[in-house]
């Protein structure tokens, strides 16, 4: 059948599905989540339009005379031909390509493209080279879904021994269905005279930067894979704008390095020009871990290989950029013509932790070997009742099982919260002075519990002790060690133990923060910081009374908050317990604020929220108090159109948001959320 006939009988079947007589079976619904907008499209629809795409380059080869030929494939996720011009099955297709090699006398195995322009700032007149797809080429129909191109650009002097790769990238144009521009990218690689590829550049996967970016898609959305981005972001390019580098290593360095740049904290800036010559400012980009934790986007052994045993002035100049190798400025080694000598003593693993190593210069002080360790744990509550005053027997050890006193910690705390249905309020109080021996000990609380409590409560533990790493040495410092928070529940009642909802999980947050810890590291476990961020709790017992009033913490409320940032319509300042000013107004999230299961689990994010759920304290927002869900989308949402249209479906029996936001309502979060 050609794509053709294929395409009018996909459509008769739509029709048909129309008109209510037949719906096709087993067509592309499957494929799709909650998450995408053709979810919600009907059958029919789905199988008239076939959302997606699929793009392979299937052969790459270069004429004796440098012409480049490329052929490819492309679908869509059922396998059906897509015609590029989208006239025999809907949305047309746009190709781009581009070629570049690595030559075998390239130590650190980087790029040089094929395909470049010359770019010039118009103010300045200063020009840069940088890497781009072919254009004016020849596209060629090969059969169903299968082309080929033909570059305009032509390689005469080609190297046959050397690895060539072609990259392409396909954008299908489906805005007349409201579906937007679905992109994708692919690599063909390949040595033009047989022999196997054995020059590769593998030094970051995309699944490294999917962790945060979810999924990571630039200059339109079609370019995902490192593998197709280093073919043009290499040595070779520059901004002519600014003058900084386009080089994958040196750019994503300094992005993710951001404020803490020596030369920002000096008061530069970090700026790119785009390839629309619009300035963009990475000044203020924070990495949300971190930035000596490698292994983070270089994670495979294969790339782990190439930064602990490459290193090179290039990627080291990027992060560390008030060292100048040349002249020897701020590097202990003197000056460095070239990168010939750096894995001499920046070898890959040395014999201590924050030598001249890779690994040793990298080791995060928090994480060193030298720390003993603080392990809690909770062994049980006496006296937990309405009325009582709590006694918790726990235990604070070392890593290795040796005993820790109470008061030989900086701080250890209890933290009392309840009832689970949804924490009003914490109570802390030091734990220092509490009795016992070989590492067990006994905590009586100060605190009553109500008489009129019922219900589940809990107890977490918390808290550091300070080590000293390299004593005696010139690299001697201090560091926090914190114990990992343990909890316990218990019921005042005696009736049935009544977990905490769970709306989101830390592993979930360390997923982008790699190591959550916040508070000085107290605080490390999503379930510890809930019951401080409770509905009621505001930064007001610590904020300047000239700046009231005060700022909601609630952790629903909060977290929203500064994952928005940026995109937040109103301030957003905390102040905490130390008198520091923390302003999330500037705060860029890495992935699509609208994946809501990038931080929810178990659908927590969907309506009804649970009725006994409490208001939400908001003193600074339009709604000085909010009903549960209200405060939860009015903290992404911030603009007054918003608060005035929670406010009208909101009455005194409670929000009336899950008629049009519910499950199978028109306006589901999951729908109005959808990509």
């Amino acid at each position: 059948m050609t794509i053709k006939a294929k395409f009018a009988f996909t459509l008769l079947a739509g029709l048909i599905g129309l008109g209510g007589a037949l719906t096709l079976t087993g067509g592309s619904r499957p494929r799709f989540t909650p998450h995408d907008k053709a979810y919600y499209l009907p059958q029919n629809q789905i199988d008239f339009i076939r959302p997606g795409i699929v793009f392979k380059i299937t052969q790459a080869k270069i004429a004796s005379d440098g012409t480049i030929t490329a052929a490819f494939k492309i679908t869509d996720p059922d396998g059906l031909p897509l015609d590029l011009n989208g006239v025999a099955t809907p949305g047309p297709v746009k190709v781009g390509m581009t070629l570049a090699t690595i030559y075998n006398d390239h130590v650190s195995e980087e790029y040089t493209n094929h395909v470049t322009q010359t770019v010039t700032d118009l103010k300045t007149g200063n020009t840069a080279t940088q890497g781009t797809l072919d254009s004016g080429g020849a596209f060629q129909q090969n059969g169903d879904g299968l082309y080929s191109y033909t570059f305009s650009t032509k390689i005469p002097n080609f190297d046959p021994t050397a690895t060539h790769s072609v990259g392409g990238q396909a954008e299908r144009d489906l805005t007349a269905f409201k579906l937007g521009v679905q992109g994708i990218d692919d690599v063909y690689t390949w040595v033009p005279n047989g022999d196997p590829v054995t020059a590769v550049r593998e030094v970051v996967g995309a699944s490294a930067c999917n962790q945060c970016h979810n999924t990571l898609a630039m200059h339109g959305g079609a370019r995902q894979k490192v593998a197709y981005c280093i073919l043009c972001h290499n040595p070779q390019s520059s901004d002519p704008f600014t003058g900084n580098s386009l080089d994958m290593s040196v750019m994503i360095h300094k992005i993710h390095r951001g404020p803490n740049l020596p030369s920002v904290k000096a008061g530069g800036k970090y700026q790119l020009a785009d390839y629309q010559g619009v300035l963009r400012d990475f000044s203020n980009t924070t990495f949300p871990q971190d930035i000596r934790e490698c292994t983070t986007c270089h994670q495979q052994a294969s790339q782990a290989q190439q930064f602990n045993t490459c290193p090179h002035d290039t990627a080291c100049a990027a992060c560390h950029d008030n060292v100048n190798f040349a002249t020897g400025e701020n590097h202990p080694g003197g000056p460095q013509p070239d990168s010939n000598q750096c894995a001499t003593c920046h070898i890959p693993k040395g014999e201590s932790e924050f030598d001249a190593s890779i690994v040793g210069a990298h080791t995060i002080p928090s994480r060193s070997t030298q720390l003993p360790g603080v392990v809690f744990d909770i062994a049980k509550v006496d006296h937990g009742t309405a009325g009582g005053n709590p006694t918790v027997t726990f235990s604070i050890k070392d890593k290795s099982g040796n005993p820790i006193l109470p008061s030989a910690m900086d701080r250890v705390a209890l933290v009392l919260a309840g009832p689970t249905t949804d924490y009003p309020a914490a109570i802390s109080e030091d734990a220092s002075q509490a009795t016992g021996n070989n590492g067990t000990y006994m905590y009586t609380f100060q605190y009553q519990i109500p008489m009129s409590a019922t219900g589940t409560y809990t107890i977490g533990i918390e808290g550091t002790k300070t080590g000293t790493l390299n004593p005696g040495t010139v690299l001697e410092m201090s560091q926090r060690d914190a114990g990992l928070n343990k909890l316990i529940s218990f019921s005042v009642d005696g009736g049935p133990l009544q977990a905490r909802r769970t709306a989101v999980t830390t592993e979930n947050c360390n997923a982008c923060h790699s190591s959550l810890s916040v508070h000085g590291g107290n605080r490390n476990l999503v379930e510890m910081c809930l019951l401080c961020h409770n509905p009621n709790a505001t930064d007001g017992a610590v904020r300047p009374a000239a700046k009231n009033p005060a700022q909601a913490i609630d952790f629903a409320g909060m977290i929203h908050k500064i994952h928005t940032g940026e995109n937040l319509s109103r301030d957003y300042t905390i102040y905490d317990y130390r008198g520091s000013v923390h302003n999330f107004i500037g705060v860029t999230f890495p992935g699509d604020r609208r994946d809501c299961s990038k931080c929810h689990v178990n659908g927590s994010e969907a309506l009804p929220l649970p009725s006994d759920l409490l208001p939400v304290v908001t003193p600074r927002d339009y709604l000085t108090t909010s009903p549960p869900a209200t405060a939860a989308c009015l903290a992404c949402h911030t603009g007054k159109s918003v608060a005035s249209h929670a406010l009208s479906n909101i009455s005194p029996f409670g929000e009336s948001c899950d008629v049009c936001h519910g499950p199978d309502a028109e306006f589901s979060v999951a729908r109005v959320h959808a990509r």
